[in-house]
């Protein structure tokens, strides 16, 4: 995992998206991933209890890159009840009347929730820069109104933790080739995937301005590698394990004088 420094120039050829730093295989984070999940449900009822900030997850990526699945495995991990996921996709009709910003910021949780965006806000500087949907004098304003939404957020008691699963070419090649050939597989497959390979220069040269321009440092991006699964499954979960235990929250006091009850046979 990197994190991109504020100002940062960023080229995606420097990060590997096959590296699993000291893993060579699945079963050797098995334990690691499992002790972890134990420490993330602990975490999340300190977060609900206390109630005074709430934890935003950004997943962003390549189609194919595994968002669905990082969802799945990082919730293995939580009460779902305390967890809310949010899909963007195109947009409504109703959503592309207001600014962009609109469906994002009502999708935000609460304080003592989690909430997950996959994909996000984001997309109004990558699909409609690649696609030209907007002029650019308007799509190259986001990145700074999306900053400052995203500092409101935090000054709010948000903590934005935000991840681009980076994968390689060759390996979103084999996934889709993976989704067709397998018919458990076939509801998967979109026309929509295969089109937007084609402009994938077009998209790496989006996210490397993205990472750049909206790496901050009360909200930085991550870099995972994520061409392999379980190694991306790991460090994100490690990641906001961490993140949530520097927050050194604490059960709240009782609202009542708790030496005043007895229970009753």
């Amino acid at each position: 995992m990197n994190i991109i420094k504020p100002g940062d120039l960023v080229d995606l050829n420097d990060y590997a998206p096959d590296f699993t730093g000291a893993y060579e295989k699945k079963g050797q984070t098995k334990r690691r991933l499992k002790k972890l999940h134990k420490q993330l449900l602990k975490l999340q009822e300190l977060l609900y209890a206390g109630n005074q900030h709430a934890l935003l997850i950004i997943l962003q990526g390549m189609d194919t890159c595994g968002k669905d699945g990082t969802i799945r495995r990082v919730m293995a991990g939580m009460n779902v009840q305390g967890c809310d996921v949010v899909s963007f996709k195109v947009p409504s009709t109703d959503e592309l009347s207001r600014d962009f910003l609109w469906r994002a910021h009502r999708a935000v949780p609460p304080k003592g929730k989690i909430g997950i965006f996959n994909r996000s806000h984001y997309e109004d500087v990558l699909v409609v820069r690649v696609h030209s949907l907007v002029p650019e004098d308007i799509w190259s304003q986001h990145y700074q109104q999306i900053n400052d939404f995203e500092k409101m957020l935090v000054e709010s008691g948000t903590v934005v933790l935000k991840f681009f699963l980076h994968i390689s070419k060759d390996e979103q090649k084999a996934r889709l080739e993976s989704r067709i050939s397998d018919p458990t597989k076939h509801w998967k497959v979109m026309e929509s995937d295969v089109r937007e390979r084609a402009y994938w220069d077009d998209y790496m040269q989006a996210y490397e301005v993205m990472l750049q321009k909206c790496s901050t440092d009360w909200a930085p991006w991550h870099v995972i590698p994520a061409n392999k699964k379980w190694y991306r499954n790991l460090v994100i979960t490690e990641c906001i394990v961490e993140t949530l235990r520097k927050l050194d929250m604490r059960y709240p006091e009782p609202s009542v004088d708790i030496t005043k009850f007895t229970i009753g046979d």
